[in-house]
């Protein structure tokens, strides 16, 4: 059986500055792209991942992780999914992007331009799907 996630109560209307935070860094991520800054790319995108989850767990759930685990944000993310038809997937795509912190944060690696460009990529449509959320919420 799964342990609960530490969460964080955060009244609904809070999506939209977590919103904000996530599109900021995405903003920032495509701008290291750009300039060939390929680990601030990757971090920068894996931020705006972890944003925009919070944003659409605050709108759909009055809650945010809590847990030091990253991984543990898509387990409460995977809890909304009677909420929304696209969570599993999404959830997939949070995770697939939370794998890319550790190595780009830690390790004694440099990010590649295609890890890169894939994280910045993959953090657009989950931050694009985020704001459809927070929206069709109607903070």
């Amino acid at each position: 059986m799964a342990k609960p996630v530490r969460a964080t109560l955060i009244p609904r209307r809070e999506a939209h500055v977590l919103l904000a935070k996530a599109q900021e860094f995405l903003a920032a991520a495509r701008a290291a792209a750009e300039a060939a800054a390929h680990d601030a790319a990757l971090l920068s995108a894996v931020h705006a991942g972890i944003a925009a989850n919070d944003a659409v767990c605050v709108a759909l759930l009055a809650r945010k992780s809590a847990d030091p685990d990253h991984q543990r944000a898509a387990d409460l993310l995977e809890s909304a999914a009677h909420l929304e038809d696209d969570v599993p997937l999404r959830a997939r795509q949070l995770r697939s992007l939370l794998a890319k912190k550790n190595f780009v944060a830690y390790e004694a690696r440099r990010a590649t331009v295609t890890e890169a460009r894939d994280g910045v990529e993959r953090a657009e449509r989950f931050v694009a799907w985020a704001e459809a959320v927070v929206s069709r919420a109607k903070l």
